[in-house]
């Protein structure tokens, strides 16, 4: 094959990426691999040569200026199929991903152990603001799937127990040999029975049937933290969906703060407005505000404020497990009067001459 053009053999372009290589290598490999009917060994074993080849940037780069490779490509057509003497020795499989291009044909990859897992469950739960600062528990109705409570999940009878499978002979586990155009391949996949477990039971619960599970209504009690903030999620370990013989998914519910008409919060503090006189702002004076946990607080307005001041109450903010409590930061608005008397005119104008 030392004169045949490589790329013409997989039928690609001089340009093509190695990923277009790839793809037309393995619709020949399902073509003409020698196991099927009507397959081509002497076409196989032009496309997996020209693959080796291609699919390695420094052997490509060697062929497309020279027009031959210089590392022992020529030299494969005398072991097997295109050389393929041994994995990893020589040029063989190394340039290839085994479980991409021939997984279809020895079972796709069924031997490799998977956790089985039931669906995660996404719901939303809007709340009042003070419960976002304070925490609240809630308890929401699901209709989903639930582990047994008859079985514990285990599918047998209470007092019945478990026994050995004797498709897996408690192996958990099924191992077949298939015979391929590399030889005798042995697959491991998982025991349809006992679903892995290597054990069945020796009298199936009435409650599931067997399963381990059943669906049905499901109370579930979410502790939401103090602190929470708007669109945060709280995640449920094993509170999702469960599944026969598996681990339960997880619940995650996102939390929606509703606004408060008088707080607003940043960060650990809130942030609230105040209405003052101008009167006030001048002489100073004390005023009354009831904070976020309904606690009235005496708040002393110094002398001589000016529009937009805050004024900083330490701990009245927001609590959050592990840190600090925020502040309460009170903003002023000096409030000026819409109307004024004679006198109250005579005085400003007073004040007016103080340069005030």
């Amino acid at each position: 094959m030392k004169n045949k053009d490589y790329y013409n053999v997989l039928g690609v372009d001089k340009k093509a990426s190695k990923e277009d290589i790839k793809k037309s290598y393995r619709k020949l490999v399902h073509k003409y691999h020698p196991d099927k009917e009507g397959g081509n060994e002497a076409k196989f074993k032009e496309a997996s040569e020209a693959y080796s080849v291609l699919s390695d940037d420094k052997r490509r780069a060697e062929y497309d200026t020279y027009g031959h490779v210089f590392n022992g490509a020529d030299g494969a057509q005398g072991a097997g199929y295109g050389g393929f003497e041994g994995f990893g020795q020589g040029q063989g499989f190394q340039d290839f991903d085994l479980g991409d291009i021939f997984g279809d044909f020895f079972g796709g990859g069924q031997g490799r152990a998977r956790a089985r897992r039931g669906r995660d469950i996404s719901i939303d739960l809007e709340i009042p603001f003070t419960e976002a600062i304070f925490g609240t528990n809630r308890t929401v109705l699901l209709n989903k799937t639930s582990t047994c409570g008859a079985c514990k999940g285990s599918g047998a009878e209470e007092g019945s127990g478990t026994e050995t499978c004797t498709t897996c002979n408690g192996q958990g586990k099924i191992h077949e040999t298939r015979q391929s155009f590399l030889g005798a391949v042995s697959t491991t996949r998982e025991c349809g029975v006992c679903h892995g477990t290597g054990s069945v039971p020796k009298v199936r619960c009435k409650k599931c049937a067997g399963l381990g599970v059943n669906k049905g209504q499901n109370e579930i009690k979410i502790k939401i933290p103090s602190g929470i903030q708007n669109g945060e999620m709280i995640r449920m370990t094993g509170a999702g969906e469960a599944i026969s013989y598996g681990v339960p998914g997880d619940l995650y519910a996102k939390i929606h703060v509703k606004p408060h008409s008088q707080f607003i919060r940043e960060g650990d503090n809130l942030i609230m407005d105040l209405d003052i006189k101008l009167t006030d702002a001048l002489l100073g004076a004390e005023y009354e505000i009831r904070a976020i946990d309904d606690k009235l607080i005496k708040l002393k307005v110094p002398a001589g404020v000016t529009v937009g001041e805050t004024l900083r109450v330490r701990g009245k903010g927001v609590p959050v497990e592990g840190r600090k409590t925020g502040d309460l930061m009170v903003k002023l608005h000096i409030k000026m009067p819409l109307k004024m008397s004679r006198s109250a005119k005579k005085l400003i104008g007073e004040l007016k001459k103080e340069g005030m």
